[in-house]
Order: C-alpha cells, then sequence, then structure tokens
C-alpha cells in the first residue's frame, strides 16, 4: 500500500487520549488516514525563524510522523498574512471589496510555496501519494513537478471557489489555475464550487471539461470533482452524551432560568456573517415585545488573523453592536446577546449545543461549515433543537431540512427565528431524523476514503449517492 504524504499549512499533532483541547474532525480524518496508510504530515509549525534554513522538526506522536518547519517573519507577513488571507481568502469568499492586490504579497507566497516543495520534497517516496490541503499551497503541485516529482498528488479546497468575473480580478489568474493543474485530483467541498471552476478552465484556458468533470490539460486528465467533507460523526456524538457535554449543557440551561438558547459558533470572520446574524437577532427582538425577554442568542468566537486589520475592525463592529442590541432590550435580569470571545473544547460545545432551542449558523460565505453537522450530531432526537442555515453555506447542498434562509436579510432571518421557535415537535423530529441521517452517511472518515480512492485512481468513488468509476 502505497504511504501518504499530507501537505497543509499548519499542522496537528495529535494528542494523548483524554488530552485538553481534543482535535477537530479534519485533524482525527487525516491522522486516521496515515495511520492507515503510514507516511507524515508536512507543513508549517507556526513558529518563526530569524533566517529560515529549512530544517525539519521531526516527531512521532500516538502512531503518526510530523515534519514541520519555522518561516521568516517576512514570509509570514507576506505569505500567510498577505497574499493567503487578505487576498485569496476575501477573494474566494466573494469579498472583491476586501481583496488587496500586492505584488510583494504574490512574491511572498510564490517564495513560501517553493520553501515548502524544497522541504517536503526529501520525504517523498517513490509510490507515495501527496495530498495538499487548501489555499495556501495552491501552486505547491506545480513546484514539486517542476523538481521532478512523478507521484500522484491531489489538491482539496476548504473554501469556496469564486466565479470566473471575480477570478479574473486577480493578477496572474491563468498561472494559479495552471499551477493547479499539474495535481491528478483536485477536491472541491460541493458541486457549486467545482461548477466554478470548469466554468473558468473553460471559458478562460479553453480546455476540455469530459462528461465526467475530468479535464483535459497537456496530454494528462485530470480529475475534478466534488468530495463533501463531514464530522467526525461517532466521536462526536459520543462526546455530545460524555460527562463533560452534560455538565456543560446543565450550566447552560441553568444559567438562561427557562429561556430559549439560540447559538452560534464561529471564528471571528468576516465571512461568517456575524454582524448581519446580531442585526437579525435584533430585529426579530424588535418585532417580537411580547418574547422579547424569552430568548437568548449565546455567539461564541474565537479570534482569528490579529493582525489583520479588516479583522480588527470585525471585533469592534460586533461589540458595538452587542452594546446597542443589549442597551435597547436588556434589563436587571436579562441580557439578550452574550457574546464570548473564547474557544471551548469540542466535548463542551457538544454540550451547548444540546442545550440550544435553534442552531444560528448564517455565513455570508462558506466552504462547507461544519458547525452545522455538529449542531445536528448533538441534538437528542426526541427534543431536537432547529437548525437555521444560510442558503449560502456549502452545507446547504446537503442539509436540505434545515430552515435555509438570506443571511443578508435581517427580516427574512427574525422571520426564521420566529418560525424556529414555534415549530411543533412532530415538525422538529422530521426534519432532525432527515439531516441526522444526512450527516451521518456523509462523515469525514467517508470524505477522506472517497479522495484517497480517487487519489490511488483505481477505484470506485463515491460522491452524494452516485458513484463513478475512476480509471488508472
Amino acid at each position: 500500500m502505497s504511504r501518504l504524504i499530507v501537505v497543509s499549512n499548519r499542522v496537528s499533532v495529535p494528542k494523548a487520549a483524554g488530552a485538553a483541547g481534543a482535535q477537530g474532525g479534519l485533524a482525527v480524518a487525516l491522522n486516521s488516514a496515515l495511520r492507515e496508510h503510514g507516511g507524515i504530515w508536512f507543513g508549517w509549525s507556526g513558529q518563526e525563524t530569524e533566517e529560515f534554513t529549512g530544517h525539519l522538526d521531526m516527531q512521532r506522536n500516538d502512531g503518526i510522523t510530523t515534519a514541520t518547519i519555522d518561516l521568516e517573519p517576512q514570509d509570514i507577513e507576506e505569505y500567510y498574512n498577505g497574499y493567503a488571507n487578505r487576498t485569496l481568502w476575501p477573494l474566494f469568499h466573494y469579498r472583491i471589496d476586501l481583496t488587496e492586490y500586492d505584488r510583494n504579497f504574490g512574491e511572498g507566497y510564490e517564495r513560501v510555496n517553493a520553501r515548502f516543495a524544497d522541504s517536503v520534497l526529501p520525504l517523498i517516496e517513490e509510490e507515495d501519494l501527496v495530498w495538499v490541503h487548501d489555499y495556501h499551497l495552491l501552486p505547491l503541485g506545480s513546484q514539486l513537478r517542476e523538481k521532478g516529482v512523478k507521484n500522484r498528488m491531489g489538491l482539496f479546497l476548504h473554501t469556496p471557489w469564486p466565479p470566473t468575473r471575480l477570478l479574473v480580478s486577480l493578477p496572474f489568474h491563468e498561472r494559479l489555475v495552471a499551477s493547479m493543474l499539474e495535481y491528478d485530483v483536485l477536491g472541491f467541498q460541493n458541486t457549486e464550487w467545482l461548477e466554478s471552476f470548469l466554468h473558468y478552465v473553460q471559458k478562460e484556458m479553453g480546455l476540455k471539461v469530459n462528461l465526467d468533470n475530468s479535464i483535459e490539460y497537456q496530454g494528462r486528465r485530470v480529475i475534478a470533482r466534488a468530495f463533501p467533507i463531514g464530522i467526525d460523526f461517532r466521536e462526536f456524538t459520543e462526546a455530545a452524551q460524555g460527562a463533560e457535554a452534560r455538565e456543560a449543557h446543565d450550566r447552560l440551561k441553568s444559567s438562561v432560568r427557562g429561556r430559549k438558547i439560540l447559538i452560534g459558533v464561529d471564528r471571528l470572520d468576516y465571512s461568517k456573517g456575524l454582524g448581519e446574524r446580531f442585526e437579525a437577532f435584533g430585529r426579530f427582538l424588535a418585532d417580537n415585545p411580547q418574547d422579547a425577554g424569552k430568548a437568548v442568542l449565546l455567539q461564541i468566537a474565537p479570534p482569528s488573523r490579529g493582525d489583520v486589520a479588516s479583522y480588527q475592525q470585525i471585533r469592534e463592529d460586533l461589540e458595538r453592536k452587542t452594546g446597542h442590541i443589549n442597551g435597547a432590550h436588556a434589563d436587571v435580569a436579562f441580557v439578550p446577546i452574550r457574546y464570548v470571545n473564547q474557544g471551548y473544547p469540542r466535548a463542551q460545545l457538544a454540550g451547548f449545543y444540546r442545550a440550544a432551542d435553534i442552531g444560528l449558523v448564517t455565513p455570508l460565505r462558506d466552504g462547507m461549515n461544519l458547525v452545522a453537522k455538529e449542531y445536528i450530531a448533538a441534538q437528542d432526537p426526541e427534543n431536537p433543537g432547529v437548525l437555521i442555515l444560510s442558503q449560502f453555506a456549502g452545507a446547504a447542498h446537503q442539509l436540505k431540512d434545515a430552515l435555509q434562509v438570506n443571511p443578508h436579510s435581517t427580516e427574512h432571518v427574525a422571520e426564521t427565528i420566529r418560525k424556529a421557535l414555534d415549530m411543533p415537535l412532530a415538525e422538529r423530529r422530521d426534519r432532525h431524523a432527515k439531516l441526522l441521517a444526512s450527516v451521518r452517511e456523509n462523515d469525514v472518515q467517508r470524505w477522506r476514503e472517497d479522495f484517497v480512492k480517487a487519489l490511488v485512481g483505481k477505484n470506485a468513488v463515491r460522491t452524494g449517492t452516485t458513484e463513478h468509476n475512476e480509471a488508472a
């Protein structure tokens, strides 16, 4: 069996069973794949060094080998804070108004991808499969090809892929996409992002796209397909029923004194639509004065990318809106919005989800959104809560029995909150049963198995409920 070389911007070092801060579903899936196939997880350590040396810090934890490098401050500023998070991230989330085009950012992005290629190259053996992750490393496959790597390589994109009319605003967009076509497999979160990519290669590059969505490029066949990512269903449902989750559930329930709970859990990011969410909840309180003291919104929003100015602005904006809404609707015994700027272990989050009557997941644009799936998995099937889900989240393609909303319309979201609070138990159970079946079937293990099968190139690949036979 071929080994697996996983490459990502950052590396998640496995933790011992029972350690604080359980790993996320993606780390669990990739660790599982590495245990099954053997191999190495390579990426940036998250640490700075005065001068880049390419030194590899090799570790082995819980049966997984990791290899990390440190980057120079200029690398981090130009590659990570710059091109990745001030150019590609906003553009890929349709925020061209926030997209910054800076030649130094682009040069830093190419330089760090070259450093990744140089550093990982000695680790790759002849029969290895190379699996690269996300927008930070789009040209890495091309750079490895230039160094003579002939192994099968795949890229999975965890973000949306923008429409062609937005992508062409990116300087050197043709070169970036051409570099991606050096991979053997290109994976997207859903068919919308896949179709956007295929439209670009047809219209802008004049390439042939076959009926199975493979692309003819320089005498090669590149597989492009949607691989919907999921959660570690078994692990998360077990966590939701554990002692830590029960304690978190009871603590939250007792603190609201019988009020209905709405919950949002998001990184502090403009793509999550948190400002619009707060405004919609404020609209709900204003439109339903008779119930204004009967519902609480708990928004958990750990800070992210604090070095980027737009993220500092988001935090200030949310603090201002929280104060305005709470000032208008609070009294001495009630505060309608609990806005928390910290993260919680997954088991505690599972307890919070289970306690919440409504899961409010309303990003303006999201590659998938696993919080929506975690909320469903954490619910009590006998008395489940209601998921309100943005139609612009990738998960909306699978979770059709959620109450889907336009997050840009505060009126629509406010009315949907009212509908969710009034929903009869029978309807809640019916919707939840259908949603739970989808979350269970399309879990993270299925996602990684399907991608690796496509990367091997000889097995059937399931996408949704359809099977596609892949040629070698």
